[in-house]
């Protein structure tokens, strides 16, 4: 699991300044030219981890103003940058040791995890668009549809 000091560090190492601010609107982040922008209204560290990871996923996969959201090319950074903070805080393989560590259901796993449910709910849809209704690894099989679980074969 990563926590919000990690994704700090790695923010950090990739020479991003963090920048804590008032938003208007229903925006809690923005990246610009190696600035991330957090809304300090913000007050669970949790939901900071959350917002930061996507905004980190804009540095990595995104480029230019993507702001026209009627624009179908920026909806699909946008989609790429929140799949990449996705797969960075909820891990196929940490779904697997959630599951090895007995936690059970979405909110102990939210939990868990230390991410909000909203966004493990947004995760496991990317999940499921990207892999259909299950995803096998190793022993492990990975449920998206009808509903979010994992079983383990022997």
């Amino acid at each position: 699991m990563i926590s919000y000091e990690i994704l700090l560090n790695e923010v950090s190492e990739c020479d991003i300044d963090i920048c804590e601010t008032s938003f208007k609107g229903g925006s809690h982040g923005f990246y610009l030219e190696n600035t991330i922008f957090i809304d300090k209204k913000i007050s669970s560290s949790t939901e900071k981890k959350c917002v930061l990871a996507e905004e980190l996923g804009h540095h990595h996969t995104t480029y230019g103003n993507i702001l026209d959201t009627d624009c179908i090319n920026n909806i699909k950074q946008e989609k790429l940058a929140r799949n990449w903070g996705y797969e960075k805080l909820v891990g196929v393989i940490d779904l697997i040791n959630a599951y090895n560590h007995g936690v059970v259901g979405k909110h102990n796993l939210a939990e868990y995890l230390n991410v909000t449910e909203s966004f493990l709910e947004e995760a496991i849809n990317h999940y499921r668009e990207k892999y259909g209704t299950h995803y096998q690894i190793d022993n492990y099989v990975i449920f998206f549809e009808p509903h979010f679980g994992i079983l383990k074969n022997f």
